[in-house]
């Protein structure tokens, strides 16, 4: 006992991090897997996912005294191991011991689940658009919506952890909360394993507006010559070659016909003056003889 309290004298985060080595070096030998939450600088959480879960963790009172003694020790690398499961996360994390916690978080009831389903159908187009976070606002406040969405409130969380502190939510809870944020980051998916839910479910319904029959007019088939023609007015010649020739389009062809037309002309004018000629030439020889 420490000052009739339980607790245990302050380590350094020096010490803490040689004894988390260590800890995780002896559950790698006994072949345990081990996934450790590593945040590069200060930013726990930096893609949609992460930060959605963050900030709602931050919107609940009830967890705000714990907080950031939880948000240094996700940063500092004491989570030494977290993993996400249907309903559940387990995780270790080293402070003046190595401390077990498990975090159980209330399904996400059918009706409730059906509705998202049905307030985001035709809203999101592909699984990768899904869980990048590239989403309009609408689908994203629906998703992170208080008590309706894919988020837990404080009520639909149980919190457990190995430490002598007498709060539900102590510092090593709150670092593994973090840590669900850091993670999905990575791995976005996880926040449906943990509502044992299928993601695939929400773009499911999106092309159910758009049935595929198979009753469309049928494709018509041209294997004879005639039938090109008939279809784009071309005269197709046979000729010696692999390729057939293709002439003008007949409506083309005949363009040339009317440019024609004003020589005919000019010849039949041309006959007819010759014509008024011969006619004048006689009607004055009658003359001089009359």
């Amino acid at each position: 006992m420490y000052g009739g309290w339980g607790w245990k004298p302050y380590i350094s985060v020096k010490e803490r991090r040689r004894q988390a080595l260590g800890k995780m070096e002896k559950l790698k030998k006994k072949g345990q897997p081990i996934s450790p939450v590593t945040i590069a600088g200060r930013t726990i959480a930096a893609t949609f996912w992460g930060k959605a879960w963050c900030d709602n963790l931050e919107r609940y009172s009830d967890y705000q005294n714990r907080l950031p003694r939880g948000r240094t020790y996700v940063r500092n690398g004491s989570v030494i191991d977290l993993q996400i499961a249907p309903g559940q996360v387990k995780a270790m994390v080293s402070g003046s011991s190595i401390y077990n916690i498990t975090i159980k978080i209330a399904p996400v009831g059918e009706a409730r689940w059906k509705s998202i389903c049905q307030d985001c159908s035709g809203a999101i187009d592909s699984l990768v658009e899904l869980l990048q976070g590239r989403l309009s606002k609408g689908v994203m406040e629906r998703i992170c919506q208080q008590t309706h969405g894919l988020f837990p409130s404080p009520k639909e969380i149980k919190l457990s952890c190995s430490c002598p502190d007498w709060a539900d939510m102590c510092k090593h809870v709150a670092a593994v909360l973090y840590g669900v944020g850091a993670r999905l980051d990575q791995q976005p998916e996880l926040l449906f394993r943990l509502n044992n839910v299928d993601e695939k479910e929400l773009i499911a319904s999106a092309g159910k507006a758009l049935p595929m029959t198979g009753k469309g007019p049928a494709a018509r088939s041209l294997n004879a010559d005639e039938d090109l023609a008939e279809l784009f007015g071309l005269d197709i010649a046979q000729s010696t070659d692999a390729s057939p020739a293709i002439k003008l389009p007949r409506a083309a062809a005949a363009r040339p016909k009317r440019a024609a037309a004003p020589a005919q002309k000019a010849g039949k004018k041309k006959k007819k003056t010759a014509t008024a000629r011969k006619a004048a030439y006689w009607r004055n020889s009658r003359r001089r003889l009359g």
